[in-house]
């Protein structure tokens, strides 16, 4: 955007350079509507982030938001001038839930260039991001890298020096464990009536698969919609005009929707896995369209005990596409991914241990 033409195209792959820092317009205050909106778009179920009471007790102020609607937010203030231009968001990494939200706080968002990468085709590149989000008193409340590939303003070579960042693949678990301790939660009364399920840390195990059963189809006004309340203005997702000349000919949904949509199904089979905290690595495996139902499993990883009331479980949950997820469907032998599989999220989450 220039003074003299006063609008914006976005940002292509030639506008980014390595160390570049953008600081992201507008500020967001979060408000109980956004909270019931993001219920009613995915069902989601989990009791700390329902009941104000439920937080109270595990010596919260009320009820935070939703892990996810705080990323698809904090996400959404980097679109217009990350990846307004983008065909694909690629995947995360090191993505760390800092502190709990609450409706009435202020977030926003500040994004430093860490990687580039020219693709062969001429036609695009990679850009790799950390982005990262603060409340109104300037506390971190997320951070996490992310890279997309984003077209370019003029086809052809532009000589950009390829920097990778590196990534780590996980969290170390003294990072889980320290990120979970600072939350000061006090499970000692935690409510397995209210909560919805008597499962509790001991009773997951190391290579466990849970099957979420339940599948939820993906309708055009509510992914649309979804993606309107994170303020996430990526063409790619709405403008049916220009889309319908594109790769897919027809909109694609954002692959937040989806992240959102397998956790709130993952409820079935892992209700008390209550706080997100970290997550290690995700890819979008392939793109979701209006019209398929989404279904999820979900393995566990790791485990690690955080406290004497409380552990920590490391979970895989993979959102499949048009059919159900009872063949646990993931990667081949090669890494490459079950034609069906739309999303693999790996993360660590939250959980009480037996009284």
């Amino acid at each position: 955007m220039t003074l003299e033409t006063k609008n914006s195209i976005g940002n292509f792959f030639e506008d980014f350079s390595i160390n570049q820092k953008i600081e992201h317009a507008t500020p967001r205050t979060i408000t109980h509507g956004d909270a019931s909106v993001y219920t009613s778009l995915y069902g989601t179920r989990f009791a700390l982030h329902s009941s104000n009471e439920f937080a109270k007790n595990l010596k919260l102020k009320g009820s935070p938001i939703d892990d996810f609607l705080l990323f698809n937010i904090a996400f959404g203030k980097t679109v217009p001038d990350i990846s307004l231009n983008a065909l694909a968001n690629l995947g995360y990494a090191d993505c760390k839930f800092l502190a709990p939200v609450y409706p009435g706080d202020t977030i926003k968002s500040i994004s430093h260039v860490i990687g580039l990468k020219e693709n062969s085709n001429g036609e695009t590149g990679v850009v790799y991001v950390n982005s990262i989000s603060t409340n109104q008193k300037n506390d971190v409340v997320l951070d996490f890298k992310r890279w997309v590939m984003i077209k370019k303003k003029t086809k052809g070579a532009s000589n950009t020096e390829t920097t990778l960042p590196l990534l780590p693949t996980e969290l170390s678990k003294d990072e889980v464990k320290q990120i979970a301790l600072s939350y000061k939660f006090d499970v000692s009364n935690f409510n397995f009536i209210e909560s919805g399920s008597e499962a509790s840390f001991e009773d997951y195990s190391i290579g466990e698969k849970i099957d979420h059963i339940d599948g939820m189809t993906v309708e055009e006004a509510e992914h649309m919609l979804a993606t309107k309340l994170y303020q996430n203005t990526s063409k790619v997702h709405f403008n049916h005009y220009y889309e319908k000349e594109g790769r897919f000919g027809k909109r694609i949904v954002y692959g937040g929707h989806v992240i959102s949509l397998v956790r709130a199904l993952s409820y079935n089979g892992l209700a008390n896995a209550f706080k997100v905290i970290a997550i290690n690595g995700g890819a979008h495996a392939s793109p979701c369209f209006a019209g398929k139902t989404v279904f999820a499993w979900s393995e566990v990883i790791d485990t690690m005990e955080i406290s004497e009331s409380i552990g920590a479980v490391r979970i895989r949950t993979n959102g499949i596409g048009d059919t159900p997820a009872a063949e646990f469907q993931h990667q081949n032998e090669d890494g490459k991914f079950n034609p069906n599989v739309l999303l693999s999220l790996d993360y660590w989450a939250l959980i009480p241990k037996k009284k």
